[in-house]
């Protein structure tokens, strides 16, 4: 097959280095080749290097020609050196082939490099929470997650669909929501954080996705109110939520919970809010092209989010 992976560090560092070593055997066992960046392992105070360094491993990622440049972890750490990045290496690099793959944290640079650049990167897994999870009887990496994975290598892939749960749009008969409208989005707090900048691209009438970890539901309300303030929630065509994990209510909360927050933005947004997206901080998560146009349609509870035209 001959399709290659580029493994580099650009945010947190890797502290799971069992799980790294995990993720490159996985990669190198489904016929990839992988080159693993000098500094992949590297590790200053909480990030993958220090800023200089983290850098040069995003120029040696465009330099890789590999089919997929795939980050190793997200964490924090991109935002910080968003305005050193070589833009003009990252579009050669997309030009020529190298889709660029990854997660949470990575949200930061897809933003900035479709806003600078227009360019498509792709939102998905990293090295290892994604093809580094152990492998035993009971436990192994996601079969849609790597068929996902391998359908962008081929560039086979053509869209995602999933199942709503009760909370999400579900409209009385068949309908189209979005028809050659950009998709973009990824995780809810580093975009919101983004509000303001140079990186946080301006989108009208595009179909935005949002995950999140560890946030509270009051929290995730806080965030998207930064969102609908600014005006970017009413400027889309459709409002994807997927998956928001790893968060624990209390007795304060009073049932307050997450649905909750569903409701309170569908009072404020004359948008259609859909819900249960196969993406986020879990281990099943299909890979989603971050400003590829694409369509949306939705039967029932059934959601197709469509971009193989």
């Amino acid at each position: 097959m001959n399709k290659s992976v580029y493994i580099y560090s650009p945010s947190g560092a890797v502290r799971d280095k069992a799980a790294f070593r995990r993720g490159v055997r996985r990669l190198q066992a489904l016929g990839y080749e992988v080159e693993v960046d000098s500094d992949a392992l590297s590790s200053h105070m909480r990030f993958a290097g220090d800023d200089e360094s983290r850098l040069r491993a995003i120029s040696r990622a465009c330099e890789s020609r590999a089919d997929i440049a795939l980050i190793s972890r997200g964490g924090y750490g991109i935002t910080r050196i968003l305005g050193q990045i070589n833009y003009a290496d990252v579009a050669k690099a997309i030009d020529l082939g190298t889709s660029f793959v990854g997660i949470s944290d990575f949200t930061a640079f897809q933003a900035a490099v479709f806003a600078k650049t227009g360019r498509i990167t792709w939102a998905g897994p990293a090295l290892c929470e994604g093809f580094g999870v152990p492998v035993t009887q009971d436990s192994q990496p996601d079969d849609i997650m790597e068929d996902c994975f391998h359908d962008l290598m081929l560039g086979q892939g053509e869209g995602a669909g999933w199942r709503q749960d009760k909370s999400g749009f579900i409209p009385p008969e068949d309908v189209q929501l979005a028809s050659d409208s950009v998709v973009w989005g990824g995780n809810l707090c580093v975009l919101s954080t983004l509000i303001g900048t140079e990186f946080l691209p301006s989108i009208n009438g595009g179909i935005l996705f949002l995950e999140d970890i560890a946030e509270h539901p009051y929290r995730i309300e806080r965030m998207l109110t930064q969102l609908l303030y600014s005006g970017v929630l009413s400027r889309q065509k459709a409002i994807l939520f997927g998956q928001f994990t790893g968060y624990q209510l209390g007795s304060h909360d009073k049932g307050f919970k997450f649905s909750t927050v569903i409701e309170w933005l569908r009072t404020r947004v004359n948008v259609p809010i859909l819900t249960n997206l196969p993406y986020g901080h879990v281990q099943t998560k299909v890979l989603i092209p971050f400003g590829k146009k694409s369509d949306l349609a939705v039967s029932g509870r059934d959601a197709m989010l469509f971009w193989g035209h």
